[in-house]
């Protein structure tokens, strides 16, 4: 295993390695301190055989942990203090024993004279039990938190999927209408055209996942498709200008943000009138930010567009977007602009292809 590894990603490896580790250091403790206290050589084998016990009793202790430590947290504490208290007994008959043995052949220890090291094994293997099932406990609360957060990722994912997929009928609807009626005029060289770049719209926007990131370029290359379909329904009085500068063609934002908002301003600007609407979508860089605006020179109210049932619709689900890609690092607002029609400004925090991860 690497060493960038985390210790408890392996939690069976992890355990050994800690049991091992303590109980090695409890030999060596125990010996050193019968050493200093001059008893001798067999002490050696009085601490091994103690160790081997504890060892032994701890493994019997973990075994039965993992399965009470799933129980309501009274139930745990209570059975878990039983199995202590036993294997403590247990402990203390073995340690007398063995120092009666090994330590001291003429001492004969009998009935309850087996529990005299009954306190300081309870203490040992009540540290023991607390650090496994404080240990156990970080593990099993740092899962639940993974859980919970891979299912609010899922979710959120889930939610932006939801926003962009309502979106496109709406543009899918005005579409197939438009080639439908090219139809009925037998109007077939054109309506084979449009279907073709609805085609072409298509494939390039399923490319993308839902809930991805494309760069700006990328987008605008996808609202060109688009208003070339549009184009074919309108003509000259659709009339789209784009001002994207330079240094904002990297940046990132969520894939069909702003096909709505030239949607919408086909709707209420150019849709209603003889000579059509201009249509600017521009770009630039604010510092740390990128601003957009979608503005056209319709002649509809601002407040009327924004008031309206269908436009709500996509402009909340934008705004939606938004907050769930970037939170309160975001600017939407819509007004009438200085040439009579309406604007929808979006800003955004400055992300590359790096930052966008």
């Amino acid at each position: 295993m690497g060493l960038d590894q985390p210790f408890f990603d392996d939690k069976n490896r992890a355990f050994w390695i800690l049991q091992s580790i303590g109980w090695s250091g409890y030999f060596f403790l125990r010996s050193l301190s019968g050493f200093a206290n001059s008893m001798g050589w067999m002490w050696i084998v009085h601490t091994l055989l103690l160790t081997a016990t504890g060892y032994s009793l701890t493994l019997l202790m973990a075994s039965l942990f993992r399965r009470l430590i799933r129980m309501r947290p009274v139930l745990t504490l209570i059975l878990s203090l039983s199995a202590v208290l036993l294997a403590s007994s247990a402990f203390s008959i073995i340690e007398t024993w063995s120092y009666a043995t090994f330590i001291k052949p003429d001492s004969k220890p009998a009935g309850v004279e087996y529990m005299g090291a009954i306190l300081l094994n309870f203490s040992l293997l009540a540290a023991w039990a607390a650090l496994y099932y404080g240990i156990n406990y970080f593990l099993l609360l740092e899962e639940q938190i993974d859980q919970r957060e891979k299912l609010e990722g899922q979710a959120s994912s889930a939610q932006l999927a939801m926003l962009r997929y309502q979106l496109n009928p709406h543009f899918l609807f005005n579409t197939l209408n438009s080639i439908s009626t090219l139809v009925l005029l037998k109007q077939t060289e054109r309506a084979n055209a449009m279907l073709a770049r609805l085609s072409s719209f298509l494939r390039y926007t399923l490319a993308n996942e839902p809930t991805a990131k494309v760069t700006l370029a990328q987008e605008v290359e996808t609202l060109k498709l688009y208003l070339e379909i549009e184009k074919m329904r309108f003509e000259d009085r659709l009339r789209p200008h784009f001002r994207i500068e330079a240094e904002t063609i990297g940046a990132r934002l969520p894939s069909l943000l702003l096909q709505p908002l030239i949607e919408n301003a086909i709707k209420y600007a150019v849709t209603p009138s003889e000579t059509g609407a201009d249509i600017w979508i521009t770009a630039k860089r604010e510092g740390q930010a990128v601003r957009i605006e979608v503005a056209d020179d319709g002649t509809g109210q601002a407040s009327e567009i924004a008031a309206s049932p269908s436009t709500g619709v996509g402009l909340a689900n934008i705004r939606d977007r938004l907050s769930q890609a970037y939170g309160a690092a975001h600017r939407f607002d819509s007004k009438q602009n200085d040439k009579g029609g309406f604007s929808v400004i979006i800003e955004i925090p400055f992300e590359t292809g790096e930052q966008a991860r």
